[in-house]
């Protein structure tokens, strides 16, 4: 994979990641002052970004299949570990908001 091509990849996990952590907080702070219908549209906006990422992530992953190695440095281990985070960070913020909605019901 070119440079270019990598960092670009890797700047997209980073960034993408970034976005979905952040709307599922936002979902998590929107659930906790009952607006529900927000949360759900942040997590949605999170998943989003996370398919996103994904894409970022099945570009490298393509690349060393196809035998062009991808150089590993901290960035790229960065990048990769930004985005396992924010993918459980979203399933946490789901997690939250369901209990959320029952403490509301009650």
């Amino acid at each position: 994979m070119e440079d270019q091509q990598n960092l670009e990849a890797i700047m997209g996990l980073i960034m993408f990641g970034g976005n979905a952590k952040s709307d599922a907080m936002e979902a998590i702070s929107a659930a906790k002052k009952g607006n529900f219908e927000l949360a759900d549209q942040k997590i949605m906006d999170a998943k989003e970004s996370l398919v996103q990422a994904h894409h970022s992530q099945t570009q490298m992953l393509t690349q060393e299949a196809q035998g062009n190695h991808v150089q590993v440095t901290l960035l790229t281990v960065h990048s990769q570990d930004h985005l396992m985070t924010s993918i459980a960070f979203t399933d946490l913020a789901e997690e939250l908001i369901e209990l959320y909605r029952r403490i509301n019901v009650e």
